[in-house]
């Protein structure tokens, strides 16, 4: 899924929501994939496919593969407070998310492109990590050598105040990670409690 390079509209059917794109195509055929479309007779999702479905949501929304996935949730279970709440401030705290959310690149795959592209630094040094992990206080600034490319330039946008928990300055080309966000701050559609239930079994 880290990887996924196939049809984005199919995947946001599957899910009913544009988790991967803008999803200007869910209103002419909101239907899920397969043959007969809407006449097709589609089973009651039980309770295991239910937790299941929205941890391939999760999965896909944020580009991770199952083996990150789990190390993400048990990091999260370790952490004190809500299991759930915590696994989003950590899918959240990514730095190809960071970047995204910042307004650096316009999708999530985008902004791992231009970290494994040594295009972004963290606290003046250099990260090709995707996965890397914010801290409060960490400072984002576009490399030097790259601010003049064409195919950043042109994607970034300003500040967009929904995001609190960041700062970020479109004229410097630096931003600011200032907290882990809340959960009702994270515009996502994810039912983390779902995915805690499915690893508790």
């Amino acid at each position: 899924m880290a990887r996924y390079t196939g049809p984005k509209t199919k995947i946001s059917r599957i899910f009913g929501e544009p988790i991967l794109g803008n999803g200007k195509w869910l209103g002419k055929n909101s239907n899920p994939p397969g043959m007969h479309g809407e006449k097709r007779k589609r089973k009651t999702l039980g309770e295991y496919a239910l937790q299941l479905r929205e941890k391939q949501k999760a999965k896909y929304t944020y580009g991770i593969l199952e083996k990150q996935f789990r190390k993400t949730f048990e990091e999260a279970s370790r952490l004190k407070g809500v299991t759930g709440e915590n696994l989003i401030k950590l899918l959240e705290a990514r730095l190809d998310n960071t970047v995204f959310r910042m307004g650096i690149a316009p999708s999530r795959p985008a902004a791992r492109q231009l970290v494994s592209h040594k295009h972004i630094e963290v606290n003046g040094e250099v990260l090709n990590v995707p996965s890397y992990q914010m801290k409060a206080g960490d400072v984002i600034t576009i490399k030097e050598s790259s601010r003049t490319r064409p195919s950043i330039t042109t994607t970034v946008r300003p500040k967009n105040p929904k995001f609190s928990w960041l700062d970020w300055s479109e004229t410097e080309l630096k931003g600011t990670f200032i907290t882990y966000p809340e959960r009702e701050s994270v515009p996502e559609n994810i039912k983390e409690q779902l995915i805690v239930e499915l690893y508790s079994k």
